[in-house]
């Protein structure tokens, strides 16, 4: 039998509440706890498909009842919290009354695991945004890649702006997180293709064969790529610019070399 206990909060003061707001601003907080927050039914069951393990989950009555949130998602501790407490600790209108206090994983290279010979994999240098690491993780959902590596990180995977950029998919994505160095060991070590796209040394990105193990590799929208990844590249791709700038956003960029590599393998 599931045993779990039922609380009720209703002022945005209380000391709980307090914390969740820290763990939604503070990286620090995140990093101290192992805790962060999801808001949103679809985003809170794609954490737990993806083997997230649910510590606690408040919900606004108004918007979800009792009975269906326990039916939904599985927990030890259920609060039931007023609208001042929901409006508090939201940034969207849309989350449907539902907010979860999730365990966080460790994004480690040595937990990445691979169904095929061929694995494509979305790596991103030190992207600046969570909302680019958000958008970044989007698509690679929607082209079913191996894996997503992130490159010396410059901000927490699990900056609210992050998860709700990426509609959920920082759980559908295998990822790690490491240095270049570590990222570009590992990929040399399992004989994957390094495709850098820069303008530098580099051919246009359909000339790349992407239909064994490969791994595209995206800069900065600031600085592109550093020399060390452009260096360790089996080969530099471009995708060449018509108009009168010379870069577009990184998660676009991604995702016409993306598809290419899946058309090249038949969207396979």
């Amino acid at each position: 039998m599931y045993f779990c206990f039922m609380k009720h909060i209703s002022s945005a003061q209380n000391s709980y509440i307090k914390q969740l707001l820290k763990l939604q601003e503070k990286s620090r907080e995140r990093k101290k706890t192992g805790l962060f927050l999801v808001e949103g039914k679809r985003e809170i069951v794609l954490a737990i498909s993806g083997g997230y393990i649910i510590d606690t989950v408040l919900f606004y009555a108004d918007l979800i009842s009792e009975e269906d949130v326990k039916k939904l998602i599985k927990a030890t501790v259920y609060i039931e919290i007023t609208k001042e407490v929901y409006q508090k600790l939201t940034y969207r209108s849309s989350t449907e009354g539902a907010i979860a206090v999730i365990k966080t994983k460790e994004f480690s290279l040595k937990n990445i695991q691979f169904t095929t010979k061929n694995p494509l994999i979305l790596v991103a240098e030190a992207p600046e945004k969570p909302g680019n690491i958000g958008a970044l993780l989007r698509t690679a959902d929607a082209a079913n890649v191996d894996a997503v590596f992130i490159a010396n990180p410059t901000t927490d995977l699990y900056n609210p702006n992050s998860i709700r950029s990426s509609v959920g998919c920082l759980f559908t994505n295998q990822i790690a997180t490491g240095t270049s160095q570590e990222i570009i060991a590992f990929l040399q070590e399992n004989n994957i293709k390094i495709y850098c796209t820069t303008l530098q040394n580099s051919n246009m990105y359909t000339l790349g064969d992407y239909t064994t193990a490969s791994a595209i590799v995206m800069g900065t929208e600031a600085t592109g790529l550093s020399q060390e990844w452009r260096d360790a590249a089996t080969q530099n791709i471009n995708i060449p610019m018509q108009g009168h700038i010379d870069s577009m956003n990184v998660s676009v960029a991604a995702a016409i070399v993306i598809f290419e590599a899946k058309r090249q393998r038949n969207f396979k």
